[in-house]
């Protein structure tokens, strides 16, 4: 049999066309320590600072560490089952969340896994959960307000879109409170609302889904929730998952406002990450970075320019402080970061001043642009009364005779701390707090007692929106505050209605 050698050549031809050198480089390391959510891992030379990495029974973790001989990796989840010797791969990915429409509505973890029990979430898009902030010539100066629908605040310490505004007190002095309240008040508004909380008994955090659900409010929000059971890791990334969901919203021109219920507890998760990858401690035992993981959280709100679509974040971060001492390290840390800061007093709360702002340490370094008009007409002198009253009822505590000047001063002071209070979960429209302070500025509440303050505003918001429902509709609509003439008549017509409880 001849050999044909230019059969053999095209054979040859053939299957050197059709080979397909389809060779895959994997970075492999092996484990060399584990423990307390904490691996350490030797040959993965070319990993990323924040990279997913995948261990040999499917957990994920994240590089944080890298070093000369091993990288330090956080583990997501369960860590029981890894143990020496086990493989690491990279993924080459950097940790990223699913973002888009159809997280809304539902209770996901910081990984983006929903945790209500419910369908899974079919998204097309991730963003990075690490992101750089919008730069100063991206951003546009704030200007347009957001509406709490809590009287104190949008008077005394307004929020304007965009602004990162701190809520800070003791536990239990109703902190989440206004943040669910100001949730709430979004339901009818633009704003697409994020709430994240960290290191919370994941009983509360669903009493706080049905608060939302009860009052419309879940099907406009996101709840991002790393529970008090949760790996140290993820209450750490929580606030990242939750600012890059609300991000993907910001950059195509919609209005999103972040929570972060609470900063500290992030910090504290933070703290004992660093002490595990053995990082050097400094003051409290925090790592040395402790400010900078809340600065680059916080500089990611921001309202930007028409030109990038006008969209805003407004941050909301929450400190928790110890006998109300502001001046701890992670309390001046966050509120040298943010845009004002909103104190609320044990002292307050339980003498039934609620929400129990202080308005003397609570201040506003942008909202009072983001006012409507007629808030800034109504509310102007509100501030510096609310701070004469509170000192003059410390002299009038001696019981020395007043003269009429001082006695119309506390009476009116009185009157202001009342109508500032604000029922659980009512938030109220701005056009009717508006009409409120008028009231009260304008002195027609001075010769109602005080107990029936609240009752006459309750009742007048009733008989306006039967009688006076053009009057409401302008300032909702222009912002501004109707002709004085008006506005005289409208109280005056209800105050001869009103029957103060001493003459029932």
């Amino acid at each position: 049999m001849s050999i044909n050698a230019e059969e053999i050549s095209t054979l040859i031809k053939q299957q050197i066309e059709s080979f397909d050198a389809d060779i895959q480089v994997n970075d492999v390391g092996t484990v060399i320590e584990v423990g307390d959510g904490i691996a350490r891992a030797h040959g993965l030379d070319n990993a990323m600072a924040g990279e997913l990495l995948e261990f040999s029974n499917g957990v994920m973790g994240m590089a944080q560490n890298l070093e000369e001989s091993n990288v330090g990796i956080v583990i997501l989840g369960p860590y029981t089952e890894i143990k020496e010797g086990d493989e690491v791969r990279r993924t080459g990915r950097i940790m990223q969340v699913p973002v888009g429409d159809n997280l809304l509505g539902r209770v996901v973890n910081p990984l983006g896994q929903p945790i209500d029990g419910g369908r899974n979430i079919e998204t097309s898009k991730t963003r990075p959960i690490e992101g750089a902030a919008p730069g100063v010539m991206d951003r546009k100066s704030v200007d347009e307000p957001l509406q709490t629908g809590i009287k104190a605040i949008d008077a005394l310490v307004p929020i304007g879109r965009g602004q990162r505004e701190l809520i800070i007190g003791d536990r239990q002095t109703g902190k989440t409170t206004v943040a669910v309240d100001t949730i709430i008040n979004q339901k009818d508004q633009d704003i697409i609302s994020i709430y994240v909380a960290i290191g919370q008994k994941e009983s509360t955090v669903r009493s706080t889904a049905e608060t939302f659900r009860r009052y419309g409010a879940l099907e406009k929000t996101i709840i991002v929730s790393a529970g008090a059971s949760d790996p140290a890791p993820l209450q750490y990334l929580a606030p990242y998952a939750g600012v890059a969901m609300g991000e993907e919203f910001m950059y195509n021109g919609k209005h999103v406002l972040v929570v972060f219920d609470d900063l500290s507890k992030q910090a504290t998760a933070y703290r004992e990450l660093s002490l595990l990858l053995r990082r050097p401690p400094g003051r409290e035992a925090f790592p040395g970075d402790v400010f900078y993981i809340h600065s680059r959280l916080l500089e990611r709100a921001a309202k930007l320019n028409d030109s990038l679509g006008g969209g805003s974040l407004t941050a909301l971060p929450f400190v928790e402080t110890q006998a109300g001492d502001i001046s701890a390290y992670i309390p001046t840390n966050v509120i040298s970061i943010t845009d004002g800061q909103i104190f609320l007093q044990s002292d307050l709360f339980f003498s039934g001043v609620r929400p129990a702002i202080n308005a003397g340490l609570s201040v506003s370094r942008v909202g009072g642009s983001a006012q409507i008009k007629a808030m800034k007409k109504v509310a102007g002198t509100l501030r510096l009364d609310l701070a004469s009253f509170r000192e003059l009822e410390a002299f009038s505590q001696f019981g020395s005779d007043l003269d009429k000047a001082t006695q119309a001063k506390l009476n009116r002071g009185q009157r202001t701390v009342e109508i500032l209070k604000q029922g659980l979960h009512k938030p109220m429209a701005v056009e009717k707090q508006v009409m409120s302070l008028y009231a009260l500025t304008r002195g027609f509440l001075d010769d109602i007692p005080v107990e029936d303050v609240l009752r006459f505003e309750e009742e007048m918001n009733v008989w306006m929106d039967s009688n006076r429902t053009e009057l409401l509709s302008s300032i909702r609509e222009t912002g501004k505050l109707p002709d004085e003439e008006e506005m005289n008549g409208a109280v005056e017509a209800f105050k001869k209605t009103f029957l103060p409880s001493n003459q029932q």
